[in-house]
């Protein structure tokens, strides 16, 4: 059939099962949106800004596990979308942003509204194209979704100039091609690490994001348990693996548990699947895991002795590969190092006490949320000491239901994403924890909540500082809290409501369960402020640098 490029655009996402799409419209896609207007089967969701739709697509992608898909215009609407792509890669999230440009003949002249988008997100994506014949647009767009779901996940851009989507040419639909299974590594591989494991006595699993993008829970479940080890999860696996287990032992890293610490320094090997040891894992690399053989399991090779050297390493599927060792494995028993870990848990809780007795902790938060949800919720954040708290203190049983920025830690994230998370989602609660810091940088978002009436919760942590920061500035800079103490005169009840979406406030600790109930009940857009002390901390916490066996935790350090 003869098409438009904007008609083609409508029929390869619908081939693509697209739903929902966010954006932002302007001139260079004002054909794109008309064809958008004719397609009912896809919904359109209106940001308060460009970066709000990328965080929203990232967000869907994230929970559902499906591609999520942004549109916006050339130059500033192209831009505005690179915060959230690189959030997106460094996250490794199938996202597909599509973005207008001017018109072919225009290109490279510095017309209106026209910038290089694919030069300015090439580190960023995994691949990028910009259309220069209508006859490429379908196969391009196939390509797009293939590349985000395949392998490594991650975000990819198309760039549309403007006459393309006005020109016609035969569109011939076409089902999407199943997404290839990486093979098994080679048998050599696979025995010398089933012999690593068969030999281990204290064996500790690491498990990072990539159990989640593999769909690899399950596997990762059986494994911990033939194997006979504990586990910790990092920031992006949680949930990975059910936190009741009383094999999990919590995050490792920077604001990881005493337990994790101890279990890192006492192993003799490290299995470590689908993760990319970051600096927030290992702090000091040189004396990470220097007691013990490390086995790393992940599907991009590029992250094998990147940051730490391993002595084994598996290139596949995650899930694909712990089934495949679980089944050349015999039960292992290791009653002794199971009880050194039942001891430290015991002995290095992770509690948290607010100055005033009658004061807010997150953690009680956190917890009382777990509670009236029954845990069956996702959880979205912004960055910073929220954002550990409510790792910490949240109880994860399933993946899918912590959304958060990782890798690129951009505060402003979680807004969005929670919108993202909660169209995605339709029949879950979804709450977004942010701090005061976070809240301002993305708070527009909330007349979208409004426009759409979508329930998500917005729990502002309102301390009046930028908590993370100052406490390293505590810490390491003699009190100096250089820009970090806020002073906004933000009315938080009275902006919530400008924008149409309802406001209750935690100010006590009497306060947390029926404010939060009444968040609930409500099932509409609403906003808490969760008043806390300026001087609650994240702990336990490794200095930069410092060697991740040995965590801070007190603020007397």
């Amino acid at each position: 059939m003869l098409l438009t490029g904007s008609e083609i655009i409508m029929q390869c996402l619908l081939e693509q099962k697209v739903d929902t799409i966010f954006g932002y419209p302007g001139g260079a896609v004002l054909n794109i949106y008309d064809a958008l207007y004719k397609c009912p089967e896809i919904r359109h969701v209106l940001t308060a800004h460009e970066q709000g739709a990328a965080h929203a697509a990232d967000g869907y992608a994230r929970s559902t596990g499906r591609v999520g898909v942004c549109l916006a215009t050339s130059g500033p609407g192209a831009t505005n979308l690179v915060t959230g792509i690189a959030t997106a890669y460094m996250d490794s999230v199938p996202v597909v942003a599509i973005t207008g440009n001017v018109t072919t003949p225009q290109l490279g002249l510095d017309s209106f509204q026209e910038v290089d988008i694919t030069g300015v997100t090439m580190p960023v994506t995994k691949h990028n194209f910009l259309v220069r014949r209508v006859e490429d647009l379908a196969g391009i767009i196939r390509e797009a979704f293939r590349i985000a779901q395949s392998g490594r996940k991650g975000p990819v851009l198309i760039d549309v100039p403007k006459d393309i989507t006005a020109q016609k040419c035969e569109y011939t639909p076409e089902s999407p091609e199943p997404i290839e299974a990486p093979e098994l590594p080679p048998e050599e591989w696979m025995e010398r690490a089933t012999e690593m494991i068969r030999e281990s006595k204290r064996p500790f699993i690491y498990a990072g994001g990539g159990i989640i993008a593999s769909e690899g829970e399950s596997a990762l479940a059986a494994f911990a348990e033939k194997v006979d080890a504990p586990v910790s999860c990092s920031l992006m696996c949680q949930g990975g693996y059910d936190q009741e287990n009383p094999r999990y032992v919590g995050m490792l890293g920077m604001h990881g548990t005493k337990t994790a610490s101890n279990c890192i320094r006492d192993c003799d090997l490290l299995i470590a699947v689908g993760t990319r040891f970051s600096d927030r894992v290992t702090c000091d690399t040189g004396s990470f895991a220097r007691n013990c053989r490390i086995l790393h399991i992940d599907i991009d090779p590029a992250e094998f002795n990147k940051n730490v050297d391993v002595s084994v390493r598996l290139k596949g599927d995650a899930g694909a590969i712990m089934k495949e060792l679980t089944r050349r494995l015999s039960d292992q028993h290791h009653a002794e190092w199971m009880g050194h870990i039942g001891a430290w848990k015991t002995e290095f809780p992770l509690t948290q006490t607010a100055p005033d007795p009658d004061g807010v902790t997150p953690k009680e938060v956190f917890e009382t949320l777990y509670s009236l949800t029954g845990g069956n919720m996702i959880l979205s954040t912004e960055v910073g000491q929220h954002q550990m708290w409510a790792a910490e203190y949240f109880t994860f049983r399933r993946p899918r239901q912590f959304i958060t920025s990782g890798g690129l830690g951009t505060m402003g994230f979680g807004l969005g994403a929670a919108i993202g998370a909660q169209l995605g989602n339709p029949d879950t609660i979804v709450v977004n924890a942010a701090g005061d810091g976070s809240f301002h940088m993305n708070c527009n978002e909330l007349s979208t909540m409004a426009r759409y009436n979508i329930p998500v919760i917005e729990l502002v942590f309102n301390n009046g500082v930028l908590g993370m920061v100052r406490q390293w500035q505590r810490l390491f800079y003699g009190k100096r809290f250089s820009q970090t103490t806020l002073q906004k005169k933000t009315n938080y009840e009275l902006l919530a409501e400008g924008y149409g979406v309802k406001a209750l406030t935690i100010r006590t600790k009497a306060d947390i369960e029926p404010v939060l109930k009444k968040a609930i009940d409500l099932g509409e857009p609403v906003l808490v402020n969760c008043l806390i002390d300026k001087d609650m901390n994240v702990l336990p916490m490794v200095p930069g640098g410092s060697c991740v066996e040995e965590p801070m935790l007190s603020m007397d350090c």
